[in-house]
């Protein structure tokens, strides 16, 4: 029996389990950060963190405030520069694993992290933008995305596209070069959305407990697809809620 939990906590142990020991991930600050460390320390001793800072094999103690964190350095197998991460690591498809947020998302997993509203040069909202997420979307072996699902973010269509997901559909990847298989599975704050085989749109095919596919598709500006039979997640276990507030309890510290 699991102790009582929040839907963020959900998330982040479900991102979390997503994770297999011995693979490379390349992970970004937030959320995705939380839930590889998260991985680390409890199921995937063995889980190498890449971070576009240059940290190869990272072991931070507490979750890194930043890429640029000391931490990271200081408990990495090598530290390299930023180019060399991206020509010799991440470029030529040695790295597994991608872990991404969002703050706009589409049916074919495409992600904003640029632009909201308007035009790139005049936009509503301009935010912190691409880093090295276009490059990590088109060249892991496979993406996980981890955001939180509702209207203003689950949008019809993303109003910059920052890094592609499949585009618009079958066969877009193929056609503009990208080496990667593209986003294998979105993980929200509802449940587990992944990719139609035939279409690439995602699907709904797995609930957190408690929640009803009538609530994620109020949560989604489109017509989300679901499957037939959608699963429930396992909720998170006592360990892994331990391990995860441990975790959040250190961020700020030095």
């Amino acid at each position: 029996m699991s102790d009582q939990y929040t839907a963020d906590e959900m998330m982040t142990v479900a991102a979390a389990r997503q994770l297999r020991d011995g693979t490379a991930c390349f992970v970004g600050i937030g959320l995705p950060s939380t839930a590889a460390n998260l991985a680390r320390a409890t199921h995937a001793p063995n889980l190498v963190l890449i971070y576009e800072s240059g940290c190869l094999g990272a072991k931070p103690d507490r979750l890194p405030l930043s890429i640029g964190d000391g931490v990271l350095a200081d408990t990495a197998d090598a530290v390299v520069s930023v180019p060399e991460v991206f020509n010799y690591w991440l470029q030529p498809g040695r790295i597994d694993v991608g872990f991404l947020g969002a703050a706009q998302l589409d049916r074919y997993g495409n992600i904003n992290t640029t632009v909201i509203g308007g035009d790139y040069a005049d936009p509503k909202v301009r935010l912190p933008g691409a880093g090295g997420a276009p490059e990590i979307a088109a060249s892991c072996g496979e993406v996980v995305v981890i955001v939180r699902q509702n209207l203003r973010t689950f949008t019809e269509r993303v109003d910059f596209v920052t890094s592609v997901g499949y585009g618009t559909g079958p066969g877009d990847r193929q056609r503009l070069g990208l080496r990667g298989g593209g986003p294998r599975i979105v993980i929200t704050d509802l449940g587990i959305l992944e990719p139609h085989p035939d279409t690439c749109a995602l699907t709904l095919t797995r609930l957190h407990p408690g929640v009803t596919v009538e609530q994620a598709r109020a949560a989604t500006g489109w017509d989300l697809a679901v499957a037939d039979r959608p699963s429930t997640n396992e909720p998170p276990t006592t360990d892994e809620l331990a391990v995860l507030r441990a975790l959040e309890a250190t961020k700020g510290t030095r």
